[in-house]
């Protein structure tokens, strides 16, 4: 497949352009931006009929992954047409890479589907709503992660049995979300678009005023009540006593297979597992070098053990490790996740990010598009024992993680979670975006959030077919899936 050459965009450019040059001509270029790609060209037609075949690309993506858990990532991604699309962000680059492009780039989340969204803990230590998930992350056009976004409500839309009068407003809040907030953006001076951010406190202000407006109901407000109480809970403290046990004196990380495998289940003999273990202290000690305080807590922590994890859906396959380390004492934990980072889905449809270690490429990307991030983000290159070499970022594994249940929400609750998820992307491409261009390109009309929500159903309709013929190779024997 070749890459769409409208779609050119390099890190470097995005670092320059906010702030180049007077606003005005800013935003002339963004309105001429529509006449070599109307906005009405975003809709419908944007989903091509002569298309690839969609499970040969997914086999393409699994020959990276560890052999013995792709047939679970395939179990997972059968269970809907929502599950599906989770791990079939590869598929939606393909064809968003031969879709008209308004040639407007910012940096992309490369997987904005709605359970990409949530609440973690600010380094201030705030409860903030963001992006969460940065594996694809690359600069591109910004209406690629809109249309993955909005697309992943009508699919959990459907999913949930609503129906097309309930859903078309839900895709309609998301893009409408989007466009006034980058509006706003446009018009702030430099450093107020570049501090915005949501927390908590401010949705639960926000809840309220909705209701007042009978936009929102009691159980919107307790439903987010909920979700950041329990948010608050899931802290290093609660993954300690979930995940860790004492054996003969020594804490450990306990076995789960296949989710959770201890680093002494993995490998056959004593020799092998010491030198993993070797391995991996000189992992943590490369990966130190990359956080952003010289002195870093981290420094104070030391290695305790070790176990491969398995990821979410569109995650299943590459390689992640727990990581328990201890502070002052055994009471004192820090669990780390240590993911691999292999090519972003969108690079073979985009130029490659200026940065060949691709651990660092999701960490530099998450560090652009979110307004706060993990102080133990970081990335490091190893050659693994026994194996090649491979790209790894790091983070904490919980830190006050909170996120709606697309299994449970209903119209109301679905319409309020959408604006969220669109003004939360407006403010990361606004970030590393010329705001005023893509404020300017988007407009006052409601032209761009038509063609936004008629691509979004057509899309869904596609992602229904993908997934048949999914099925359809599992049940011929073409693919393996295996639960747990």
């Amino acid at each position: 497949m070749t890459k769409q050459m409208s779609a050119t965009v390099d890190d470097a450019s995005l670092s320059s352009t906010p702030g180049a040059g007077a606003f005005e001509e800013r935003r002339r270029a963004g309105r001429a931006a529509r006449s070599r790609s109307p906005r009405s060209g975003h809709g419908a037609g944007a989903v091509m009929a002569d298309r690839f075949d969609p499970v040969s690309l997914l086999e393409q993506q699994s020959a990276s992954r560890v052999r013995e858990l792709v047939p679970l990532r395939y179990d997972r991604m059968t269970a809907s047409p929502f599950a599906f699309f989770r791990g079939a962000a590869l598929l939606m680059a393909a064809d968003l890479a031969t879709a008209p492009s308004s040639g407007l780039n910012a940096q992309l989340c490369g997987d904005a589907h709605l359970s990409n969204f949530g609440l973690f803990a600010s380094p201030e230590r705030q409860l903030v709503f963001d992006i969460n998930d940065f594996d694809e992350t690359l600069p591109g056009p910004f209406e690629w992660d809109l249309k993955r976004l909005v697309t992943s409500f009508e699919i959990a839309g459907r999913h949930r049995g609503f129906s097309e009068n309930e859903r078309r407003p839900i895709l309609r809040a998301a893009a409408l979300a989007y466009r006034e907030r980058m509006i706003d953006l446009a018009k702030s001076s430099v450093l107020d678009a570049w501090y915005d951010r949501l927390d908590a406190g401010k949705i639960a202000s926000w809840l309220r005023d909705e209701r007042k407006a009978e936009r929102a109901g009691k159980s919107q407000i307790k439903g987010w009540d909920s979700i950041v109480a329990k948010a608050q809970t899931k802290d290093r403290n609660r993954a300690f006593s979930r995940l860790v046990v004492t054996e003969g004196g020594r804490l450990r990380i306990m076995s789960d297979p296949p989710l959770v495998v201890p680093v002494e289940e993995l490998f056959p003999d004593d020799e092998r597992i010491h030198a993993t273990e070797v391995w991996m202290r000189d992992f943590l000690e490369g990966y130190r070098q990359t956080l952003p305080a010289e002195r870093h807590p981290l420094a104070e922590y030391r290695y305790v053990h070790m176990a491969r994890s398995v990821g979410g859906i569109g995650s299943v396959g590459t390689r992640c490790w727990i990581l328990l380390l201890t502070g002052k004492d055994d009471t004192d934990p820090l669990i780390l996740q240590a993911k691999e980072a292999q090519a972003s889905v969108l690079e073979r449809f985009l130029p490659p990010s200026k940065h060949s270690h691709h651990g660092e490429r999701v960490v530099r990307g998450q560090r652009l598009l979110q307004a706060a991030s993990d102080i133990f983000l970081g990335w490091h290159r190893t050659t693994e024992v026994g194996g090649g070499e491979r790209d790894f970022y790091l983070r904490q594994l919980h830190d006050w993680k909170g996120s709606v249940d697309p299994e449970v929400m209903v119209p109301r609750g679905a319409m309020l979670y959408a604006r969220l998820c669109g003004e939360t992307l407006a403010r990361g491409h606004a970030r590393t975006g010329d705001r005023v261009q893509i404020a300017a390109y988007l407009g006052r009309s409601q032209a761009f959030d038509n063609a936004i929500v008629a691509f979004a159903e057509a899309y869904a309709d596609q992602n229904e077919k993908d997934h048949a013929a999914f099925v359809a190779a599992i049940a011929s024997g073409r693919l393996t899936a295996r639960s747990i």
